[in-house]
C-alpha cells in the first residue's frame, strides 16, 4: 500500500459531522477525496509545480547553508516549553476545524462551515493542492529532520514516528500555510500585513517544534506560492475565491470577530529565538 504523504496523515479529519451547515454540505458533497477526511484538490497531479524542479538542491552536512540551518534550529530550541512551543503544536493540527482556525486572528473574522463555508471549502482544497506540492523533492532528498539529529524534542511527539519516514526538504506544512497565507491577503487585502505575518510565523512554527530546517521553510514558501500562482488559471478555485471574499465581507459587515484565542496567539508570537544566527555559534 502506497505511504501516505505526512500532510495529508495531519489533516486527516471527518469531513461532516452533525449540524454543519447545509450550504457546506452542498459544496463540498461532490469534491472526491484523496485520502479519509482530506478533499482532492483543485489541481491534477500533473499540474501541480514540481518541486524537484523547482527548489534549490538540500543542504549537504558540513555545507555553509546546513551550518547556518544549525544555527537557527539551536536558537529556537530555547522556545520550548514556552507559549510560543504551544502555538507551534497548535500550528501543527491540520485537521479541520481546528485548521480553520488559523488564520482567524489576522484575518478578523471567524472562519467555519457555517459562516464561510466557501472559504472554509477553498482551505480544504488548497491544502492539498500545496502540500503535494512537496512531494518530488521530499521523495527525493529524503533529508532527516533536525529531532533526528540533534536529540531534542518536538512539539508533536505523537506525529514522531510518522515524521521519521518523510522527508524534511522543503516543508509541506510550510507550503500550506504561506499558500493560504496570499490566498487569505487576496480574500481581504485590507488585512494583508496582518495575515501574511501570520503566514510567516506559521512556517516558523515549524523550526520551533524542531521538526524542521529554517531552509526546508523557505523553500515551504516558495512552493506554497508556486501552488497559489498555478491556482489562479482554475476557474473554480477562481470561482470558490470570489465568493469568499463576499462571505468575509459581509462578515466584516455585521462586525463578526474570530473564533480563535487571539490573546493567546499575540503573547505566543511575540516570544522570540535569540536573534544571532552565525553558524558555529
Amino acid at each position: 500500500m502506497r505511504r501516505l504523504p505526512i500532510v495529508l496523515l495531519c489533516a486527516g479529519a471527518l469531513l461532516f459531522a452533525k449540524g454543519e451547515a447545509k450550504t457546506y454540505n452542498t459544496l463540498a458533497k461532490n469534491i472526491p477525496q484523496v485520502h479519509p477526511g482530506i478533499l482532492a484538490g483543485y489541481l491534477n497531479p500533473k499540474q501541480l509545480p514540481d518541486s524537484l524542479k523547482l527548489i534549490h538542491e538540500a543542504p549537504v552536512p558540513g555545507s555553509a547553508a546546513q551550518q547556518y540551518d544549525d544555527a537557527v534550529s539551536h536558537a529556537y530550541l530555547t522556545l520550548q516549553g514556552t507559549k510560543r512551543w504551544k502555538l507551534a503544536a497548535k500550528d501543527a493540527d491540520l485537521s479541520f476545524p481546528n485548521a480553520a482556525k488559523i488564520f482567524t486572528c489576522a484575518l478578523g473574522v471567524p472562519i467555519d462551515r457555517a459562516h464561510t463555508p466557501h472559504l472554509y471549502l477553498l482551505l480544504q482544497r488548497t491544502l492539498a493542492d500545496a502540500g503535494l506540492s512537496t512531494y518530488g523533492a521530499k521523495n527525493h532528498y529524503q533529508r532527516l529532520r533536525p529531532f533526528m539529529l540533534n536529540k531534542q524534542p518536538v512539539c508533536t511527539p505523537n506525529e514522531e514516528k510518522a515524521l521519521r519516514k518523510d522527508g524534511s526538504y522543503p516543508s509541506g506544512h510550510t507550503a500550506i500555510g504561506w499558500a493560504w497565507a496570499l490566498i487569505l491577503a487576496e480574500i481581504a487585502p485590507e488585512r494583508a500585513d496582518a495575515i501574511l505575518a501570520r503566514g510567516r510565523a506559521y512556517g516558523e512554527s515549524r523550526i520551533v517544534c524542531n521538526v524542521h530546517w529554517h531552509s526546508d521553510v523557505e523553500e515551504g514558501r516558495f512552493m506554497g506560492a508556486s501552488a497559489v500562482a498555478k491556482l489562479h488559471s482554475n476557474p473554480q478555485f477562481m470561482a470558490d475565491l470570489e465568493a469568499a471574499k463576499k462571505e468575509v465581507a459581509a462578515l466584516r459587515a455585521k462586525g463578526a470577530k474570530p473564533n480563535s484565542d487571539c490573546t493567546f496567539e499575540r503573547e505566543a508570537l511575540a516570544i522570540k529565538p535569540k536573534e544571532n544566527f552565525t553558524p558555529g555559534q
